[in-house]
């Protein structure tokens, strides 16, 4: 399927690595060896989630293309849908507190973290069309979905074009209504702008990812002291994972689709919805939040304190606490 944009274009011609000037060794052999890297095949999926916990990561084929996730628990199903660049580790904290009460499933949506990353449109109606194959295969008629970020977005595509496979919603720091407008992350406001190529992004992931990924990761999160090593390297090491830059960059340039469809429909949603978010989001400001909890008929907003874009990983017991409590009532 077409991207939405075009690297193939004259106007926007490739340079090769024989156009790289030859008084640059270094750069060319660091390029050539990013290319490589992007060619080359899919590391093997880890047998252990890489979290708090030891949980099996398991895979399942949507459409033709390989998905990992958790699955723990037993009873109404939920699942946590993670946020642009995230992956499953967001939700470590959720594992054990939720599943004592749900089926608990936590997935690497397609083109993210451990999951295939295929070259396709990722606009929203295509994302949308894994995520209904994702549940299909697992045999998970209805859930209850729970979205950080712009997985929330993808939590609201979902209530509103297929609305009989969502019991409620859970919207955690998005995805509000003129993303750009909103948006006072000055890294995230960077990557949403640029308008370097994949080959070039890539590059600089690879050159000064560590660095990155710390530079986002202090804006997303409140508390510099939760930054520990062990967290920066591990983030790191999930924005390596060969061929995830374009399938991020897609996403990113499909933004507008979702603002077309989905968000001048916001006021639509019928479904139980529990809205939370960080008091101390530098993403969106929690005043972003109480605009969408006035947005949607019957929501519920819970401001979570000393906690930033991710409040379910920042402070784990108010937000599992709350979104319980929500799951639960009838």
């Amino acid at each position: 399927m077409k991207r939405s944009f075009n690297w193939n274009s004259p106007s926007r011609r490739r340079p090769t690595l024989l156009s790289i000037s030859p008084r640059r060794p270094l750069l060319t052999l660091s390029l050539i060896m990013v290319i490589m890297a992007a060619c080359a095949s899919p590391p093997p999926i880890p047998p252990q989630f890489d979290a708090i916990e030891r949980i099996p990561i398991k895979t399942v084929a949507v459409k033709g293309q390989r998905m990992a996730y958790l699955d723990v628990g037993t009873g109404q199903p939920v699942i946590l849908i993670h946020g642009f660049g995230g992956s499953m580790w967001q939700w470590e904290h959720q594992q054990a507190a939720l599943s004592a009460h749900v089926r608990l499933v936590t997935p690497d949506l397609i083109g993210s973290g451990l999951s295939d990353k295929p070259d396709l449109a990722y606009d929203p109606d295509q994302m949308l069309d894994y995520f209904v194959g994702f549940m299909d295969a697992l045999q998970i008629r209805q859930a209850t979905l729970v979205g950080n970020s712009m997985g929330a977005g993808l939590a609201i595509g979902m209530a509103l074009t297929r609305p009989e496979r969502v019991a409620k919603l859970v919207l955690i720091g998005g995805l509000p209504a003129n993303v750009r407008e909103k948006l006072t992350s000055p890294s995230i406001r960077r990557a949403l702008e640029t308008g370097a190529p994949a080959w070039l992004v890539a590059f600089g992931n690879w050159l000064f990812g560590g660095l990155m990924v710390e530079s986002v990761l202090k804006e997303i999160v409140h508390d510099p002291a939760l930054l520990t090593p062990a967290v920066i390297e591990r983030s790191n090491r999930n924005r390596q994972r060969p061929g995830l830059i374009p399938p991020l960059l897609t996403v990113r340039d499909n933004l507008p689709l979702w603002e077309a469809g989905f968000a001048k429909r916001l006021k639509d949603i019928t479904h139980p919805t529990l809205i939370l978010w960080g008091e101390e989001d530098r993403v969106f400001p929690v005043a972003v939040g109480e605009e969408l909890q006035r947005t949607i008929k019957g929501s519920t907003l819970v401001r979570i304190p000393k906690a930033g874009h991710i409040p379910q990983w920042e402070q784990p017991d108010l937000a599992n606490g709350a979104m319980i409590e929500f799951i639960r009532s009838r």
